[in-house]
């Protein structure tokens, strides 16, 4: 059954979106400071910058797993990471503008045009959101797919082309992917209406395909982060995960939020902080075992 999304009027004011420049992150280069042969050096090239966002559990909940228990072991995981709202959708919202908006439910809200899509569109970066169940319209929920887990899909209350069901994945990685790409699992497999193993079996059937890719091999990073957690405590305290392929396992106890990844995937592909990422410290890429 298709049910069309109620379009609603957001009543919080529209925020300052201020930019900041600055260096890329230590994972694109190795230093900021320019050489005597700064005009013959090419600029380095972006990475490619993988998101994927899994629903309501809290850390223990979600490391139990076997396959994301294999990948905190291997790679890099937050331990001091927290969402930064309830329900879902302002998370949503604050992982792809710097903003909540004011927003506390799950509804639709007409915001104005804009956020981490249409900025990256107007700055030439390639981006696509996948999302898993999608029709052909993005505002309609269909099946496992529920709009108030596709944040670009508010943001003028329109579906730009970027947005695109999950069946196109496999097919830009072997091919020539974004610069950017947001995975969105339907409601069962982000663990919203089916369980942790269910979850997991997903990630271990689509990250592979990621980490598989020449677009992550070559200096590419993916962020698997939880929207918000199962209520528990007044902490809101999530799983982070970053993936790299220079990264060894590591437990990070740096305080990070949801605006600390968008701060470090505007740093990485280039572009201005939004909102609240201007202020957010970004995600040590550089991190190390030992």
């Amino acid at each position: 059954m298709v049910r069309r999304s109620e379009i609603g009027v957001s009543r919080s004011v529209k925020p300052s979106l201020r930019g900041l420049g600055g260096c890329l992150l230590l994972l694109v280069v190795a230093a900021c400071s320019p050489t005597k042969n700064a005009a013959s050096v090419p600029p380095p090239s972006r990475p490619h910058v993988f998101v994927i966002v899994m629903e309501n559990k809290s850390p223990a909940e979600a490391l139990r797993t076997r396959y994301v228990s294999s990948l905190a072991q291997r790679y890099a995981v937050l331990t001091n990471y927290h969402a930064v709202a309830h329900p879902s959708l302002p998370n949503y919202l604050a992982l792809t503008s710097g903003n909540t908006w004011g927003i506390r439910d799950d509804g639709f809200h007409r915001l104005p045009s804009g956020g981490l899509g249409a900025q990256l569109t107007k700055s030439g970066i390639s981006w696509r959101a996948y999302m898993e169940g999608m029709s052909e319209d993005c505002l309609a929920d269909v099946g496992a797919y529920s709009v108030k887990h596709n944040p670009f899909a508010y943001y003028g209350a329109a579906c730009p082309p970027n947005i695109v069901n999950f069946d196109h994945l496999g097919a830009d990685l072997a091919t020539n992917p974004p610069q950017f790409l947001w995975i969105g699992p339907d409601m069962c497999h982000d663990t919203h209406d089916c369980s942790l193993q269910t979850g997991d079996a997903w990630l271990a059937s689509t990250v592979p395909q990621i980490l598989a890719s020449d677009a992550w091999k070559q200096n590419g990073v993916l962020f698997i982060v939880w929207d918000e957690d199962d209520n528990s405590s007044d902490s809101n305290a999530v799983s982070a995960l970053v993936i790299a392929p220079h990264l060894k396992a590591r437990a990070s106890a740096k305080l990070y939020d949801h605006y600390s990844t968008l701060a470090t995937v505007q740093d990485l592909l280039g572009v201005p902080r939004l909102g609240n990422a201007s202020r957010a410290a970004a995600i040590d890429l550089a991190m190390a075992k030992g």
